[in-house]
């Protein structure tokens, strides 16, 4: 049975350092299991989120090694025994206690997204969409929250006066399933132009390469949004539009 030097990050928003722990582990494990294996033996204090340890609630997110990651999703058999495995709570977010961050942001950041209108049903109460139009949206509904991409994303994490008008990526692709939803009757153009701020995003990708779902968040998500915002302000597709009746009325 593998040995494994586990340097978990210990302390509060106050301060703190990282403590070593010489931890087994057994066959067929996930770092989730070690860090609560350490939890049990040797720091019964140790704070840490988790829920699922499916890969699908998104809790568990942590730096590991430097990179983020769901620790319930990253196997033992990724380490050699005599590497030392760091864990650091996610960096973009305020820290509570040892791995935990206070992620509030993210659920005041959704609060604000104007939520989903639908149009009149047809005459005889049904409605119509065409699958192409389904498929192009449901990659977004994929996404677990575990704020992975919130945490990478440098406008946010470099700047902190960027918080108050940045949703973020988890939220861009929120707008961008409700913007392509095939029923929808809103247009949140100057809200995610304005409010969420989807202008600051670079498109870097950061973003999308973290995602354990693998959304692609930027090229499916981001750069569509950006067009349409650019679409509102060219003049010339301002005009085309207002010959052909309009694409949504304004939020």
């Amino acid at each position: 049975m593998p040995t494994f030097t586990v340097r978990v990050f210990r302390g509060t928003a106050k301060g703190g350092d990282f403590q070593d722990y010489r931890v087994e582990s057994d066959e067929g494990m996930v770092l989730l299991d070690v860090v609560h294996r350490v939890q049990a033996t040797q720091a019964n204090d140790l704070a840490v989120r988790w829920n699922c340890k499916a890969g699908k609630c998104g809790s568990c997110s942590a730096e590991v090694n430097g990179k983020p990651r769901l620790m319930c999703m990253t196997r033992m058999n990724l380490f050699q025994p005599d590497e030392t495995i760091t864990i650091a709570p996610i960096r973009t977010f305020p820290l509570i206690r040892d791995l935990v961050t206070d992620v509030s942001y993210n659920y005041e950041k959704a609060k604000q997204i104007p939520p989903l209108r639908l149009k009149p049903p047809e005459p005889d109460g049904t409605y119509r969409m065409m699958q192409d139009d389904i498929d192009r949206a449901q990659e977004f509904h994929k996404c677990i929250e575990c704020f992975l991409c919130q945490t990478v994303c440098h406008v946010v994490r470099d700047h902190e006066e960027n918080k108050k008008a940045f949703a973020g990526p988890r939220y861009f692709i929120k707008i961008a399933g409700l913007e392509m939803h095939p029923l929808d009757t809103l247009n949140r153009t100057p809200f995610y132009r304005d409010a969420a701020g989807v202008g600051l995003c670079n498109i870097t990708k950061c973003c999308t390469e973290v995602c354990p779902e693998h959304i692609h968040i930027t090229d499916n998500g981001i750069i569509p949004l950006k067009e349409r915002m650019a679409d509102e302000v060219d003049p010339i597709v301002w005009l085309l539009r207002k010959f052909r009746g309009g694409r949504k009325e304004p939020a």
